[in-house]
Formats: C-alpha cells, sequence, structure tokens
C-alpha cells in the first residue's frame, strides 16, 4: 500500500470517527434537560395518576370527562392516535397525548404553557391537539351526530311540546363566533360584526340541550341566514332530504288546519316553511308580542346549550391561536364530547321563568312567501286561544 493511499484512509477514519462523536454529542443534547424527565415529573405521569385514585370530581374538574368516559374515548381513538417507540426516544402514549388534547380544550391555554406541565415540545403540543381532536370527531360522529330520521324529529318535537310548550318544534338554530386570531393575508373574511375574528358553530339543539347538528367553518363575516344557506345542513332542507316529518294539527286546534314541523331561531335567519322567527319591529300588537316570547322560550335552549359548552372548556374564552382547520377541528371534539356528557348527566329542569324578548339583533333577510307568513300567523293565534295558551304567560307580555 503507497503512503498516498496510507495517507487518504488515515484522514477518512479521523473523518469518520469526529462525525460518529458530533453524532453522539448531538443525541444526547436533542432535548432540553426538563424535557428529558417527562415520565417522572411530567402533568400526565404525575398528577393523572394522582387524581385517578383520588377524588373522581378532581379528574373530571381537570379532563372535563370523569375516569370510565375518559377510557371509553381511549378505547376508540387510541388506534387512531398511537405512534412507534424509535431508538432515540420513546413515543408519547395515546392516554397521554389524549390527556393533552383535553387540557388544551379545558383551558384554552397556550401550547407553551401546556408543554411547560405536561413537559413536552411546543411543536409536539401543536401536532397533538389538532390530530388528537379530528380523532375524536371521526370516531364518534357516526354513531352519536348524524342526521336524525323521522321518528327521532318526532320525539324531538314531543320534547319540545312537553318542556318548552311550542308544538311541532323539531330544534333550535343558531350561530356562535369562535374567536380566532386573524389568519394571514385573510383580509376580512374572518371579520365580524362584533369587531373580532371568528370562524362559526351553526348548530341545532335539541329541547334537552344536546347539539343534534353542527356545521363550523364558516367565514366570520357572513350572516346567520348566509351560513345557512351554505351550509350542508341548510342545503338538505332546501332539497327535503332531512326526513322531516309530516305536517300536522296542532293539539286541540285542528281547525287551523295541518301545520309544519319548524326549526326556531332568531331574527339572522329568513322566515321559511321550517324556519320559524319572530316578528321584527318593536310596535307590535300584545298578540305578536306573546308569539315573540313562546318563540323565544324555546330557542333559549340553544343559547344555554352554548352557555354550557363555553363554561366546560374554557377555550371559547380565549382567542384562539391555531389555523383556522385547526380551530375547526377543536370545535367538532367539544361538541361531540358535550354530547358523550350530556347523555350521563341529570336533565336539567324547563323553566317557567320569564324570557326576555329580543332586541338589537342583526336582521336577516325576509323574501317570505305568502304561504309561510299566514303558518306564522296560525301559531300566534294558537298561542294567544285556550287550546295553546298557558297559565302564565299573560303575566309576562
Amino acid at each position: 500500500m503507497t503512503p498516498t493511499r496510507v495517507r487518504v484512509l488515515a484522514i477518512a477514519y479521523l473523518y469518520w470517527r469526529n462525525r460518529q462523536r458530533w453524532q453522539r454529542r448531538r443525541a444526547s443534547c436533542w432535548t432540553r434537560q426538563f424535557l428529558a424527565k417527562r415520565l417522572e415529573l411530567g402533568a400526565y405521569h404525575r398528577l393523572d395518576q394522582e387524581l385517578r385514585l383520588g377524588d373522581g370530581d378532581a379528574f373530571k374538574n381537570f379532563f372535563r370527562l370523569p375516569k370510565l368516559m375518559f377510557d371509553s374515548v381511549l378505547s376508540v381513538v387510541g388506534p387512531k392516535i398511537a405512534r412507534q417507540d424509535t431508538t432515540y426516544r420513546q413515543a408519547i402514549s395515546p392516554a397521554e397525548r389524549l390527556a393533552i388534547c383535553l387540557r388544551y380544550l379545558a383551558t384554552g391555554d397556550s401550547y407553551k404553557s401546556l408543554g411547560y406541565s405536561f413537559r413536552v415540545g411546543v411543536s409536539t403540543i401543536s401536532r397533538i391537539v389538532p390530530e388528537v381532536a379530528n380523532a375524536i370527531w371521526d370516531g364518534f360522529v357516526s354513531t352519536h351526530m348524524q342526521m336524525p330520521k323521522e321518528e327521532e324529529w318526532r320525539a324531538i318535537a314531543e320534547e319540545f311540546e312537553k318542556e318548552w310548550d311550542f308544538p311541532n318544534c323539531i330544534g333550535a338554530i343558531d350561530g356562535k363566533h369562535v374567536t380566532i386570531r386573524a389568519p394571514p393575508c385573510s383580509g376580512s373574511m374572518y371579520h365580524n360584526y362584533k369587531g373580532t375574528f371568528s370562524i362559526v358553530l351553526l348548530a341545532v339543539v335539541d329541547a334537552n340541550y344536546c347539539f343534534r347538528m353542527v356545521d363550523v367553518g364558516a367565514y366570520g363575516k357572513g350572516s346567520d341566514g348566509g351560513t345557512l344557506r351554505a351550509s350542508a345542513f341548510g342545503k338538505a332542507l332546501q332539497a327535503g332530504t332531512l326526513h322531516i316529518p309530516a305536517d300536522r294539527s296542532l293539539p286541540g286546534a285542528p281547525e287551523l288546519g295541518e301545520m309544519p314541523h319548524v326549526f326556531v331561531g332568531d331574527e339572522a335567519f329568513p322566515l321559511q316553511k321550517h324556519i320559524m322567527r319572530p316578528y321584527p319591529g318593536n310596535n307590535l300588537t300584545r298578540q305578536k308580542r306573546l308569539f315573540n316570547y313562546r318563540l323565544s322560550r324555546a330557542r333559549l335552549v340553544v343559547e344555554c346549550a352554548f352557555g354550557i359548552l363555553a363554561s366546560r372548556f374554557r377555550m371559547y374564552y380565549r382567542v384562539m391561536g391555531q389555523n383556522p382547520e385547526h380551530v375547526e377541528a377543536c370545535v367538532k371534539a367539544t361538541c361531540i364530547l358535550r354530547h358523550l356528557l350530556r347523555s350521563t348527566e341529570a336533565k336539567p329542569p324547563s323553566s317557567d321563568e320569564a324570557v326576555p324578548l329580543e332586541g338589537g339583533r342583526r336582521l336577516g333577510t325576509n323574501n317570505s312567501t305568502k304561504e309561510v307568513m299566514q303558518e306564522r300567523e296560525r301559531f300566534m293565534t294558537y298561542f294567544n286561544s285556550a287550546a295553546g295558551e298557558v297559565s302564565w304567560q299573560n303575566n309576562v307580555v
């Protein structure tokens, strides 16, 4: 072997040895020191285990789910969010990933704050939250938020008549603005009438405050009526594919004829055959004011449902900094989780207290047909008749 070849081999060996040392040194410093203690001191590995062994209410307050429901959700989404271990690190378990996502939904804390608490990198948190949220939606939407069939619509109508004294009502509909940080180069697309940036959660709620259908992601600049028209629910309503039951007469008033089943909404929605809205304006007759009160009382369930949702998942009290697609995933996950929680909670009692008449709301277009306006007149007549009145309504209006 020539001296030149020996020198070349020696240089190659030194280069290889130095590269190996550099890679080992880089691998030994691939994470911050406090992150390396995640398995010993992270919130999931310490606090979660203490909460499981202790007070069940504390566990539910921390994760917003009871222990049994946490495990049930994990059994569904776990296989979808599991990751493989590598030679460099042990993968974050599905249970810990679910805990991180639930804690974000429960608090709306920044990813950096969650990272310090769970001892997980911020970039990892930013991937975990939308992935788990999408997995929750995909895992439960087909079994817990499918479009109701005709028999289910009839059952909802019976509940509205029993609890809220509004016959032929199959749901309350409204939109909620979820505040976000303005996306780059989005102009005024997400800028709403409240002066903030948002996406819209459009929801149909039954008499027991359960979300039956949701549509998430519309631009904040749109009105509730415009959001309804563009949504899958609105298109199905126009196409007549919602399996809405056939018209029927109101209880005790067959002389008024067959009446359609309707969704109740505020002034931002158009008056249509299956959407009932209040009479607009301030100078209304007593009969019209009483109709508005009865409709607003039934519509109160969707406002309460939004309030319960925000109280349970405090992310709605924050300005969410993710991109709109990730915010949409989180909103859908909270709606599904709220539906799961509602099935285990005691039904709240209906209230006969006065519901304030709506005022100062945005008005939607009202290009209604004469037939639809006559149907609203017949509802008004019914609520002012002996067959449809309730004993306390004259003390309110």
